[in-house]
């Protein structure tokens, strides 16, 4: 009896060494530091950043890139992957999908790439862009985005970083070359392509179905209505020819139309106008326009906002709530184009 009590203690002993030596060699789980991203990109990560809180460099292919942005008052230079997040919050709506989100990344990084590679910068000289949305991209700092988003801001926030990390270094490629990748609000059921509107072709920016509807669009529709006086003089400022005389009624002829539905010119005086001059003369929301004479004004009704070339930012939310991964998205509004990564670009350049 005594020996079975004495095996029994050495097997209990033995047990409780292995659990030990178990328990050594398994690594500890490390605390993750204040602002430290983790290796690879995760949804669940619920960081809560503050307006001072950088975003994570140094373990991302973004953060290796570096950009010179023209602010109004002074020239500074960003990681990609911070300007990044400025960009897309500046740009889209943080209530949009994740994978609406991620598409913009990458159309935003494409085109900063196309920037930072450019060797003429006249408006510009010494940055690679500027935070003017009618020129290059809007940006956001953290401080201008808290005061769009209030109470929100911590969440959104982190969202938009996810949609950065989670794209990492990802950019559109055409024949090798990081493409044009502009894009817009919203369309009027179809995208222009870069022809209709800058006459200048381009294999990947052409015109596509685009999905929004007025049900998903804030000011899908709009109008502007501008009095005859106001009109005539407006247009004999910029077309000092214009034949406009007493009668109204016989100021504004045919118009032709784009393949996108959009106006091509018009005639006004017997002069063609460019639809896209005629959204600039009276800040019109889109060439998608129709226009209507009453007794005492014209008034003109548009669909969609912005030029109408390549993403629609809420036909890509639209696409994203029907379950398109952003990479669909990105191939449906650029087509022919393909995903590569921000190595592949600049490995070329140093070759």
């Amino acid at each position: 009896m005594k020996r079975i009590l004495i095996i029994s203690l050495l097997i209990t002993l033995l047990a409780l060494g292995f659990s030990i030596l178990i328990a050594l060699a398994m690594p500890l789980p490390s605390a993750r530091m204040r602002g430290q991203a983790p290796s690879s990109p995760s949804p669940s990560d619920t960081a809560s950043p503050s307006p001072s809180a950088a975003v994570p460099t140094g373990r991302f292919l973004d953060d290796t890139i570096a950009v010179t942005v023209a602010f109004p008052d002074e020239v500074r230079t960003l990681p990609l992957g911070e300007y990044l997040v400025g960009v897309v919050g500046g740009e889209m709506p943080a209530s949009f999908e994740m994978e609406a989100l991620k598409a913009q990344a990458v159309a935003a990084r494409t085109y900063t790439l196309t920037r930072i590679l450019a060797s003429n910068k006249p408006e510009h000289p010494d940055a690679d862009v500027c935070t003017d949305h009618t020129h290059c991209q809007a940006y956001l700092t953290a401080e201008e985005l808290t005061e769009r988003w209030g109470e929100d801001f911590n969440a959104y926030y982190q969202k938009i970083i996810d949609a950065v990390r989670y794209t990492d270094g990802v950019c559109l490629l055409y024949g090798g070359a990081p493409i044009e990748a502009v894009f817009h609000s919203s369309s009027a059921g179809k995208t222009a392509s870069s022809a209709e509107v800058w006459g200048k072709p381009l294999p990947y920016l052409v015109s596509v179905e685009s999905f929004e509807t007025a049900d998903d669009v804030p000011n899908y529709l709009s109008s502007v209505t501008v009095s005859h006086a106001d009109f005539k003089s407006t247009i004999l400022r910029a077309y000092p020819n214009a034949a406009l005389g007493d009668n109204p009624e016989e100021w504004i002829g045919a118009k032709t139309l784009s393949p996108s539905g959009r106006i091509d010119t018009v005639i006004i005086g017997g002069i063609g106008i460019p639809g896209t001059e005629l959204r600039t003369l009276f800040g019109l929301r889109s060439t998608a326009i129709e226009i209507e004479l009453t007794e005492t004004d014209v008034v003109f009704f548009t669909t969609g906002y912005g030029h109408g070339v390549g993403l629609s930012q809420y036909g890509a939310n639209a696409m994203a709530r029907a379950g398109s991964g952003y990479e669909d998205i990105l191939m449906w509004y650029y087509q022919g184009a393909s995903l590569g990564s921000v190595k592949e670009v600049f490995a070329g350049q140093d070759g």
